[in-house]
């Protein structure tokens, strides 16, 4: 009798968690919901910059819309095609510009940028709108469309000219990323050598002037005393607009925990980026080994065991990478960065910021382009997250923050 009862009681819990499984909506339905009520924003891509390299003059002509992830050589991570797909809300394109150019060509070079960005919605009206608010992003996503916003990867491309930056933000920029790889002027890169322990005085005056413009102080490729230099000084929230967590991989591009801390308290925004280099310490040091590699077997003019011998030194690095494997990165590695942002800053702290078409050759598995959004989300959903949670993530508290930045800057202009 009591084995009986056992398997009855078996059988309708089995049952029960039938039932409860068809009643509950598939993950994919989920995100669609969640990607229909609130627009997935993505933080840094740098579509602009790869067009203008690879295609040159052609990148005011070349059709954008499908078949850029077959093209050869090289490949895009981006196209209107796989947007829709990845069920994309807004983008904050990246203007990148090279850090080692004189800061007056690094401005007309800028600028150029900010035109191409702005020809993605000219010539393609039905897709792209260009946006400078919160406000702007939310009527563009209800009108099906993808908000096209500005991001100025580089402190250098305002060349030490406050009134520069203002013309910036004349054109639209939404975000001035203090440096990019080089230290400069007035502050410390996170991959060069430091010269002021974060921020000048000038440092200071271009976080509160971004503060008064309404732009976004974006802390991404700076170095720790910068980023606590910024987030002392700014009275908006920043932003990092494609970094991950430094307590799992100790890269300096990333967001220690203490800053994590620091940053909930200014209520700003880590937009978690996909770069396997950032997100996997086994690829972080792998990385490191085969760039040693490659430098001890050929490195002209005076280096190298095969120096001047470049098919010797190709063959022995291919025999090196046989037998030191590449780490293999996954799309659940970088939903381990979210939930660790989560669980130091809070839910409230987090965003998506890919880096899409500045990753190089090597992107995480699962995450190969930008239709992959929504594959994200999932995984984070089957983790446990709610509904409210990845609309958070996806889009939610980046808004929120550009909604405080415009609420600053309006009421600093009121007090002038």
């Amino acid at each position: 009798m009591k084995r009986s009862f056992a398997r009855l009681s078996a059988a309708a819990a089995l049952l029960g968690l039938a039932v409860t499984a068809a009643a509950a909506p598939d993950v994919k339905v989920r995100v669609a919901r969640v990607l229909e009520a609130t627009p997935l924003i993505d933080g840094h891509n740098d579509w602009p910059d790869v067009l203008r390299e690879r295609e040159g003059d052609a990148r005011w002509t070349v059709d954008l819309r499908s078949g850029l992830g077959n093209r050869k050589p090289e490949t895009y991570n981006t196209d209107i095609e796989r947007l829709r797909q990845g069920m994309v809300g807004g983008q904050f394109w990246s203007v990148f510009v090279d850090s080692k150019l004189p800061g007056p060509e690094q401005v007309k070079q800028t600028l150029e940028q900010i035109a191409l960005v702005k020809s993605f919605a000219q010539r393609y009206p039905e897709t792209f709108a260009l946006a400078r608010t919160g406000a702007d992003i939310r009527r563009i996503h209800k009108s099906g469309r993808i908000a096209s916003l500005i991001g100025v990867e580089g402190g250098g491309q305002i060349d030490q000219d406050l009134a520069v930056l203002r013309a910036y933000r004349e054109l639209g920029a939404g975000y001035l990323t203090l440096t990019h790889s080089r230290t400069i002027e007035w502050a410390d890169s996170a991959t060069d050598d430091p010269k002021h322990d974060g921020l000048t005085a000038f440092g200071e005056s271009v976080v509160r002037e971004l503060n008064r413009l309404g732009m976004l102080v974006d802390l991404s490729h700076v170095s720790e005393a910068t980023m606590l230099d910024a987030l002392r000084v700014s009275k908006a929230p920043v932003i990092f607009s494609h970094s991950s967590a430094r307590a799992l991989n100790d890269h300096p591009r990333n967001v220690s925990d203490a800053v994590l801390t620091q940053l909930a308290a200014n209520r700003g925004v880590v937009m978690v980026t996909f770069p396997p280099l950032y997100i996997s310490d086994a690829f972080r040091r792998w990385s490191a080994d085969h760039d040693a590699e490659k430098a001890r077997l050929n490195a002209p003019p005076f280096g190298g065991l095969y120096i001047g011998q470049p098919d010797k030194a190709r063959a022995a690095l291919a025999e090196w990478e046989r037998a030191h494997p590449k780490p293999v990165v996954t799309l659940a590695m970088v939903a381990d960065h979210i939930e660790h942002i989560v669980e130091v800053a809070g839910i409230d702290h987090v965003g998506i910021g890919s880096d899409f078409d500045g990753l190089g050759e090597d992107v995480p598995v699962g995450l190969e382009d930008v239709s992959h959004y929504p594959d994200l989300l999932a995984e984070l959903m089957r983790r446990g997250w709610s509904d409210a949670q990845v609309a958070k993530l996806a889009g939610g508290n980046i808004l929120r923050v550009m909604d405080e930045a415009e609420a600053f800057s309006r009421a600093s202009k009121l007090r002038e």
